[in-house]
């Protein structure tokens, strides 16, 4: 040790800025004695000197967050929304004209829409923080060449670590000496342990392959070692993958950016009217300058649907509650309507396709050949017998009773097979702990693992390990052995792992591993693999059907992730596997094509940014994608990717924190059940905005008979009876709309195109010129009809103190009361586009009965409660004119069955036309 010692530096001095710039970085790979002169250190470690020079030049040991979101700017944004600007210049006219109940009112409407968009938003994105947490607080250092406990953070290039079972490892690190097992799942998607041994480098190999090797955020399962740090903070691989996250930034959504432009287009089309229509009132019809500025405000107010963002809002939380019972958490709002344009979903394999276990399934023995593990032969007992006492003493897992199984996933599955093979497997581990005399622990070179158990009267030496291991120590024919290894052929050609367990009595316990395996005799075979989960194989079936395209994207091997997914489905008998060597020589016009093509993919061993590529190919091709994991080496694909799903159960909290939706069961067919609801929740997104679209033009016609009239027919709706209208009485039945259950053959149909308009042309036809033409005529006339049977003339006075006031109060009463009850038949006529609502049913949507009756509520207080009354400028009509208003409902629906019956009559013309 001392002279080792001779060979460092005294001391890690920081180097100039020049000398910095040209300093190599240590190959991690390279031979130990390089590494640990490149790093400056020794096997004893860093003096506490060293540690603290070295501080001040590589930092603490911790993930750095470059980037973050404060609240203040998301308020603007939600502020200087398209929307919010045309109120905020509504607000601004009416304070500018005096008018400032209405000021107040709007600003109240500003304050409501940002509410609720702000608090849409504020699922934070905390992926680097959970990365950070993922570290250990603590590490166990050699400093001054004496073993301490120090804060995780205050670890350097060159220290050296000791690592034991049960440790998170906390910076990446070579070992020096020892054997310990790794769960790398977090940074590979492997759900198996691997071994990592000192002294076991092959040579230059992808880091995370090597044999030599740990790294910062995993654990140890099993061993004990010392390791000398190379790498810390954010030149880690957990550092790698927490740098990716960061540079990915959020983008919109479909949906929002959809609400954006519909924002846009009614921003110009109210500036436009308002501004064209205040030189017409007051230079074409006479008007005074402040009924030019009243009419500018309500021409504005009219065209600004005010409920449109929270009604979408509220319209996404119900979907978000109703997804939630089905198990897939919503972190964001949007994402739900996102979750139906799914076009693509990159799955990972391990617990989501499958159940995340090890189970048994085939056996092989050279007495019995081929059979079934669950159905072992009756007339081979004792052969059997012999295999599963092998399999029960041979593992260091155990099956729990009243407690969850403990130990490898693979040694948990060998139980569960000796317990189909006839061994008394309810206490296994209590007979390897009584009887065991010597543990080999698998080595990953040999690639064996043996135990020395005292079986009655023989010590017996119990082996496992891979086939060819194994094969070559067994004591056997060559047609045993062609037998065995045609089994293992066919078995690992269907993505089975299969391992070969064998035993020899000795006499006396082995001096080491070498004397004990050799001469073995082979017990058998036993194929194992992480079994499908059984209701994905329909949901891969539903989603080809819906037009959805699956692509395994996994870091498994690339024979069994082939395998897994032909089981399920996925892939038919010829898919095209891509490995993570083909994928990085593949250039991105070559990864572009293959991902555009039609054939069936399936990629293995997929780093993180392998993902990445993936996901951006996909969407420069302008699909919509759903990417599934669960692992830290997920987290920069699920930000990516349109849609990121991370597993609730078994998924670390960094891809959780990075995702958009969390599957709280694990389970692909979740995601089936998210798409369904996504799709639904579109449509009747598409619904409720024909409903408040169709309420535009009856908003809008009042203003223009009062302008083109000069006045003489006084304003029909008051400003603040409008906005009682569009936020009091719209909102539950717009809500209810969308909450509409499902039409037949959604999931039928392919997802719509990336550039498909949320508001299109026939829709808006529908809403302004149809619904909205009839309901405007049916208030107007209602209107009308109030004020001519009171003995009005146009230019009559019917201000303040006048005779006809109370009459003109009772006729913007019935304006607004007609509104109400259009809105009513709208409603129900926006339930379907082209069926009848006799095919969905009249009661179906409980919910809208509910909102219509809250609606006709609301109206009545707006009328009949004298401080309301005073508020809007309202008066009890007559019974006559609330009898005449009670058909309107009637009237807008029973005109819109005729539309979709003709248009039904026009489909069934032209198909009929059409040659089979």
């Amino acid at each position: 040790m001392t002279s080792e010692r001779t060979h460092t530096t005294p001391a890690f001095t920081q180097p100039a800025a020049d000398d910095r710039r040209h300093t190599a970085e240590p190959d991690p790979l390279g031979p130990v004695a390089v590494l640990l002169r490149d790093l400056r250190t020794s096997p004893t470690g860093l003096s506490t000197r060293e540690a603290t020079a070295r501080a001040r030049v590589h930092g603490p040991n911790v993930l750095v967050r470059r980037q973050r979101s404060t609240w203040p700017r998301q308020i603007v944004r939600q502020l200087t929304h398209p929307l919010a600007l045309l109120l905020w210049a509504a607000m601004a006219l009416s304070a500018f004209a005096a008018m400032y109940p209405i000021t107040w009112a709007v600003l109240v409407v500003i304050i409501v829409n940002a509410t609720f968009a702000f608090v849409q938003e504020q699922q934070a994105e905390r992926a680097v923080e959970a990365l950070q947490a993922f570290l250990p607080i603590t590490a166990t250092v050699l400093r001054d060449g004496k073993p301490i406990t120090i804060a995780a953070a205050q670890l350097y290039p060159g220290d050296v670590i000791i690592v034991s079972e049960g440790d998170r490892i906390s910076a990446d690190a070579r070992l020096l000496d020892g054997a310990v097992e790794i769960d790398l799942s977090a940074l590979t998607g492997e759900s198996q342990p691997v071994m990592r041994v000192a002294h076991a480098h092959t040579g230059h190999v992808p880091l995370l392959e090597s044999r030599d090797v740990v790294f910062s955020g995993t654990s140890c399962t099993q061993g004990d070692a010392r390791a000398v740090v190379f790498a810390t903070g954010m030149s880690t691989q957990i550092g790698r993958i927490a740098a990716l996250s960061e540079g990915i930034r959020r983008t919109s959504s479909p949906l929002e950016l959809q609400v954006r432009r519909v924002a846009w287009i009614i921003t110009a089309v109210a500036v436009i009217s308002g501004a064209a229509f205040v030189p017409l009132a007051m230079f074409a019809t006479g008007l005074p300058p402040t009924d030019a500025v009243m009419l500018s405000i309500g021409l504005i107010v009219g065209n600004v649907p005010e409920g449109l963002l929270p009604v979408i809002t509220l319209a996404l939380a119900g979907g978000v509650r109703q997804l939630a019972r089905h198990g897939a958490i919503v972190k964001r709002l949007s994402a739900v309507e996102t979750l139906g344009s799914t076009s693509v979903i990159c799955t990972d394999k391990t617990g989501t396709l499958t159940e995340n276990r090890m189970e048994a399934v085939q056996a092989w023995s050279p007495a019995t050949g081929s059979f079934s593990c669950d159905t072992p032969p009756q007339h081979m007992l004792q052969q059997t017998r012999d295999l599963a006492r092998a399999l029960a003493y041979c593992t260091n897992a155990e099956l729990g009773t009243d407690a969850p199984d403990r130990g490898d996933p693979t040694e948990i599955g060998l139980l569960y097979a000796a317990r189909m093979l006839g061994w008394d497997a309810s206490s296994p581990r209590d007979h390897s702990h009584q009887s065991r005399r010597a543990l080999f622990h698998f080595d990953p070179v040999l690639k064996l693992m043996s135990t020395v158990d005292q079986v009655g009267d023989v010590l017996m030496v119990h082996t496992k390990g891979a086939p060819e291991s194994v094969l070559e120590r067994c004591d056997i024919s060559d047609e045993v052995s062609d037998a065995a290894r045609r089994f293992l052929h066919d078995a690992a050609g269907t993505g089975l792992r299969v391992l070969a367990i064998a035993q020899r009595p000795i006499d006396r316990i082995p001096a080491d591993r070498r004397d004990a395996e050799q001469s073995l005799q082979l017990l058998g075979l036993i194929a194992l693999h992480d079994p499908p989960r059984p209701e994905v194989a329909a949901a891969v079936v539903a989603c080809h059907t819906a037009g959805i395209r699956i692509i395994m994207v996994t870091g498994d091997h690339p024979v069994t992730a082939a395998a897994i997914a032909q089981q399920i489905g996925i892939v038919g008998m010829t898919p095209r596997v891509v490995t993570e060597h083909e994928l990085d020589d593949m250039p991105e016009t070559e990864l572009d094509a293959l991902l555009a093509s039609d054939a069936e993919l399936v990629f293995a061993r997929s780093t993180p940014e392998a993902k990445l590529r993936i996901a951006s190919s996909l969407e420069s091709q302008h699909c919509v994608v759903a990417m599934t994991g669960d692992g830290v080496n997920d987290a920069p694909a699920l930000r990516r990717a349109d849609i990121g799903i991370a597993m609730g159960a078994s998924g670390t909290d960094v891809a959780r924190e990075a995702a958009t939706v969390v599957l709280a069961d694990d389970n692909f067919a979740t995601i089936v059940s998210a798409i369904h609801m996504g799709r639904v929740i579109y449509a009747n997104i598409r619904k409720f905005i024909v409903y408040i679209f169709a309420h535009l033009t009856p908003e809008i016609v009042p203003f223009l008979v009062f302008a083109l009239s000069g006045g003489s027919i006084p304003l029909p709706l008051t400003i603040m009876q409008l906005l009682a209208f569009d936020v009091g009485t719209e909102t539950l039945p717009a809500l209810a709309l969308g909450r509409e259950p499902a039409e037949p053959g959604i999931l039928t149909q392919p997802p719509r195109p990336a550039g498909q308009q949320l508001v299109q042309t026939p829709m808006l036809l529908r809403a302004w010129l149809f619904l909205g033409v009839i309901a405007a005529t049916l208030q107007m006339a209602a209107y009308l009809h109030v004020l001519l049977r009171a003995g009005w003339s146009p230019g009559d006075d019917v201000s303040v103190g006048s005779a006809l006031h109370h009459t003109y109060m009772q006729a913007t009463t019935v304006t607004f009361l007609s509104m109400v009850a259009a809105q009513i038949g709208t409603a129900y006529a926006a339930r379907t586009d082209r069926a009848s609502i006799r095919q969905v049913g009249v009661l179906s949507n409980p919910l809208l009965l509910w909102g219509i009756a809250f609606e006709v509520a609301i109206a009545a207080a707006f009328v009949s409660i004298p401080p309301l009354q005073q508020v809007l400028g309202t008066a009890l009509p007559d019974p006559i004119d609330l009898a005449i208003i009670a058909s309107f409902p009637i009237i807008v629906w029973g005109a819109d069955e005729v539309r979709k019956l003709l248009i039904r009559r026009h489909v069934r013309r032209s198909e009929l036309r059409q040659p089979s």
